[in-house]
């Protein structure tokens, strides 16, 4: 008879539920790639649990039983849906806490604390009306970490089974506002820890003291947060609990980026067909207004626009380039400033660089199918996805040496890396790129590297499912 562990995933976003950012693309993925990895002896039960934004989109969603938890004098009604994707059962949880607010997140820190207070309690009940009990929880960032800390204090408290307690850490600088009045409206006491005072009412810290295992998303970001320079302020906590501490990289979605059946290109191709590529960047440059020719080197920058993602040195280092032959296409959208940057550029440059202020996922895939690098010169990147991606289209990383970047991108095999924060680093590492293009052959080594790399899910969930099994026993 095969084992089964119930494993309850909550998150903040997930495709194609509703998705802001990275973690909706991990939150949409990940946990079918779990459920995947069942087989005779194990039985993995993956459920995933989101709040119901209004922003949702979801279809055939069944309203099951309300129920009523307590908050302070009152009561607050909590409707739960349940729906089906790919097999998966899905979990979406409403009530006023989350209506009040349109968005996923917003700029009000009270009221999110208290949204996803009262999500985190809600799902940690929700298991009792569903005749389904996990055991282990599965949290991700700030958001749905306050679900490991009741859970950990009502088993204090009550005495039931041990629920294992794991945290995925996506971005430690993002902690949550002091959550300290809403944990006492839900009637749940602050525990003492060991925690840094300015730390003991924030939800991540909260999380992570009551984590029976923290995972942060790629190796290299797992030996960073044990560092002054990326730990926040909870270095020497995380230091003292190191062997709770693992990496485990992040994936994505092999199955929908696939330049051999990407609907969003004019021209598909494989491994085995990359000279097709080259029609894609004469028409990405058509598309753009950009002289078309196969031989101009054309750089692709697709962020947010964000310090944290180096933008700014991606900005003064094409600024400082004006001699070199080049074009650039910049996608994004962002901080104003950053922004009104990109905006100079292409007034500076009409004829090599192309500003597009505004998401727009197909243009992304045909700047990773026709672009020859993509930058990113990250000041931290936890793991980072574009870079992944980029290689699985032939499009060469030029990328800073931090978290997940210097775990996938391999200087001189899959691309390009440099240290210091500084433009002229990243300006040392663009014209190494440019110095190699034209040798055709050491190019094409680097693309088909790049292209035969497995980022895809399933290697990251084995990772799991070892670190599941060896917490359940």
């Amino acid at each position: 008879m095969s084992k089964t562990i119930n494993v309850l995933f909550l998150a903040a976003e997930a495709d194609p539920f509703i998705k802001v950012g990275g973690l909706g693309d991990v939150s949409g993925v990940l946990p079918r790639e779990l459920r995947a990895c069942s087989n005779d002896d194990l039985k993995l039960d993956v459920r995933l649990v989101i709040p119901y934004h209004p922003a949702v989109k979801a279809e055939n969603l069944r309203p099951m039983e309300v129920f009523f938890i307590r908050r302070g004098d009152t009561e607050i009604a909590v409707e739960a849906f349940e729906t089906v994707i790919h097999g998966m059962p899905v979990y979406l949880v409403n009530g006023d806490p989350i209506r009040a607010n349109g968005s996923v997140y917003s700029m009000d820190a009270k009221q999110d604390t208290e949204k996803y207070t009262f999500f985190s309690v809600a799902a940690m009940e929700l298991p009792n009306h569903i005749n389904w009990q996990p055991d282990v929880i599965h949290a991700n960032d700030w958001h749905t970490s306050l679900s490991l800390y009741i859970n950990l204090t009502k088993r204090w408290e009550s005495g039931l089974k041990h629920v294992a307690n794991v945290l995925s850490l996506h971005n430690m600088p993002f902690m949550g506002a002091d959550a300290s009045a809403s944990l006492d409206a839900y009637g749940i006491k602050l525990a003492q820890t060991d925690l840094p005072e300015w730390a003991r009412v924030l939800p991540l810290p909260l999380g992570l003291w009551a984590s029976d295992a923290v995972v942060a998303v790629s190796p290299g970001y797992a030996g960073e947060v044990l560092t002054e320079e990326f730990g926040c302020g909870l270095h020497e906590f995380m230091s003292q609990r190191s062997e709770t501490l693992s990496g485990i990289l992040n994936g994505i979605d092999t199955t929908s980026f696939d330049p051999a059946v990407d609907k969003a290109l004019s021209v598909n191709y494989n491994l085995d067909t990359l000279e097709r590529r080259s029609e894609n960047k004469e028409l990405l440059q058509e598309k753009l207004g950009l002289q078309r020719d196969p031989n101009i080197p054309l750089i692709g920058v697709i962020s947010r626009m964000d310090v944290q993602k180096g933008i700014d040195l991606s900005f003064t280092a094409l600024k400082s380039m004006k001699r070199v032959n080049f074009q650039a296409v910049i996608l994004g959208t962002g901080d104003p400033k950053l922004e009104d940057a990109a905006t100079e550029l292409q007034i500076l440059f009409p004829d090599k660089i192309k500003t597009i202020l505004k998401f727009d996922a197909n243009l992304a895939r045909q700047i990773y199918a026709g672009a020859d690098m993509l930058l990113m010169p990250s000041r931290y990147e936890p793991c980072g996805l574009a870079q992944m991606i980029a290689m699985r289209y032939g499009c060469i990383p030029i990328v800073r040496a931090v978290g997940g970047l210097k775990d996938t991108v391999i200087p001189g095999e899959t691309g390009f890396v440099f240290e210091k924060t500084h433009h002229m680093s990243l300006v040392g590492a663009i014209k190494s790129a440019l110095k190699t293009m034209p040798d055709r052959e050491k190019w094409q080594a680097l693309q088909k590297n790049g292209m035969a790399k497995d980022f895809s899910w399933k290697v990251s969930a084995q990772e799991y499912l070892k670190l599941y099994q060896s917490l359940v026993k």
